[in-house]
């Protein structure tokens, strides 16, 4: 917990130390376990102090003196003696805190730190780091699966870039074949993949070992290989004998490549016109039409479906329409979001006020 503490706090900008520092100090129990979410948030409001059964177990003293109570009371296993100048939360209160990353307001896991609540605490991390807002493949239905694959990670001190490297391995060999008409063989290596996809994100966040290698490496994993996916599905339909003529084929790809980059870029326009806010977490409806909009998990299982009736063109037409489409909801909300401002309104995430 000490380590795991230390990362918390480097990866916050600041430095851990074993005394008891003078002036204003973050101080954390060793006796508990915490979501990194808890430090950011106790960091900005100096003189707050989360407790747990009454006992404080992360603090932001805002003097000395300050830290002296707390610490004693940290020590001792109890309750603080003298609580003045002080903004005691108690995690039994059940307090929210809006994780602006993850997109969700929730309350935090917080736990005493026991023999017996290990696998609790390591399940707590786990879907504490998950997005509230995605896709329905990612949200509901491999999280146990990346649960088990995380933990194995972790355990063999695998880092989050290793886990990454092996799924853009993955990739790369589906791409090719679906290139090759090798559909089903190319999907479960995709399925492979997507699932590692989750599990390099986790294993970051748990393990508190994020780094901006391994960001520009992920995310630039995610950006760019679905374009390629469409196009080598498109090329692979031939091995079927089931090609598209030439205009067939453009009107596919440009519905679907096309359809892609103008998603994106009303995505970033939205955020940028709205204080980095993304416009999946604008309203309910937003959140909701995430989990199937027109991004790689939901297409696959357009896929997928289309594969069953073994008529993987048919699929990629519908993955088209389905993009051409998501692409309008989201033009859409874009125009609403400026006739709000314009009228003098705020665009505000609902996932604040939940």
């Amino acid at each position: 917990m000490t380590q795991r503490t230390a990362r918390i706090a480097r990866a916050n900008g600041c430095e851990s130390s074993d005394s008891l520092p003078a002036g204003s100090a973050i101080l954390a129990n060793a006796a508990f376990a915490w979501d990194p979410a808890w430090f950011r948030h106790v960091a900005e409001r100096p003189g707050m102090v989360l407790t747990l059964n009454g006992v404080p177990a992360l603090a932001h003293a805002a003097d000395s003196d300050q830290s002296a109570r707390i610490a004693q009371a940290m020590s001792a296993g109890s309750a603080l003696s003298d609580s003045s100048g002080m903004d005691v939360v108690a995690f039994e209160s059940g307090p929210t805190i809006e994780n602006k990353q993850l997109r969700k307001r929730e309350t935090p896991f917080l736990m005493a730190l026991t023999r017996e609540s290990v696998r609790p605490i390591e399940r707590a991390s786990y879907f504490g780091a998950y997005k509230g807002v995605t896709d329905l493949l990612t949200k509901y239905l491999w999280p146990e699966w990346a649960l088990v694959l995380t933990r194995i990670c972790a355990k063999l001190h695998i880092t989050p870039n290793m886990v990454t490297t092996v799924g853009a391995v993955f990739c790369v060999i589906a791409t090719v074949l679906f290139a090759y008409g090798h559909y089903w063989l190319g999907m479960a290596l995709g399925l492979v993949f997507m699932v590692l996809d989750t599990v390099d994100g986790k294993l970051a966040r748990c393990t508190i070992t994020s780094s901006a290698w391994g960001n520009v490496f992920d995310h630039g994993m995610d950006l760019v290989h679905p374009p390629f996916w469409w196009w080598f599905w498109a090329t692979g339909l031939a091995y079927w004998g089931l090609g598209y003529d030439s205009t067939t084929f453009w009107l596919v790809q440009a519905a679907i490549q096309g359809g892609y980059l103008v998603q994106r870029l009303i995505e970033g326009v939205f955020m940028r016109q709205n204080g980095m806010m993304h416009i999946h977490v604008w309203r309910r409806f937003d959140s909701q039409f995430r989990l199937i909009t027109a991004r790689r998990n939901p297409n696959m299982v357009i896929l997928f479906v289309s594969m069953l009736f073994a008529r993987p063109d048919l699929g990629l037409i519908a993955v088209a329409w389905w993009t051409v489409i998501s692409c309008l909801v989201h033009a859409v909300r874009l125009v609403q979001a400026w006739m709000v401002r314009a009228q003098g309104g705020r665009i505000t995430s609902w996932l604040s006020d939940a």
